[in-house]
């Protein structure tokens, strides 16, 4: 069973940046794609941004598109989210799997925008 493990999070100011990690152990781990989701309270669990894994190809969601980066470390077995310009908006928990996703999510990890 693979297990995903996110950080990074944290609480910072509106227009600073925060870059998110997501390492993932245990089986074999051979996704086609990786994605970031969030969940902001009272709200549903949405998409952020995806990668391939072997390609390299990357997707976002209009509200992050030219904000965020999404990146990942085959070797490392490792994605990472670089969020700039952050908004209140973007305040969440996030998480990080497979996408499309799978059942298994981790822990998440908190980001929290000030105004």
């Amino acid at each position: 069973q693979v297990q995903l493990v996110e950080s990074g999070g944290g609480l910072v100011q509106a227009g600073g940046s925060l870059r998110l990690s997501c390492a993932a152990s245990g089986r074999t781990f051979n996704p086609a794609n990786m994605g970031w989701f969030r969940q902001a309270p009272g709200k549903e669990r949405e998409f952020v941004a995806a990668i391939g894994w072997t390609s390299g190809r990357t997707a976002y969601a209009d509200s992050v598109k030219g904000r965020f980066t999404i990146s990942r470390d085959s070797a490392k077995v490792t994605v990472y989210l670089q969020m700039d310009s952050l908004k209140p908006e973007d305040t969440a928990v996030y998480y990080c799997n497979s996408h499309p996703p799978s059942a298994a999510w981790g822990q998440g990890t908190q980001v929290t925008v000030s105004s």
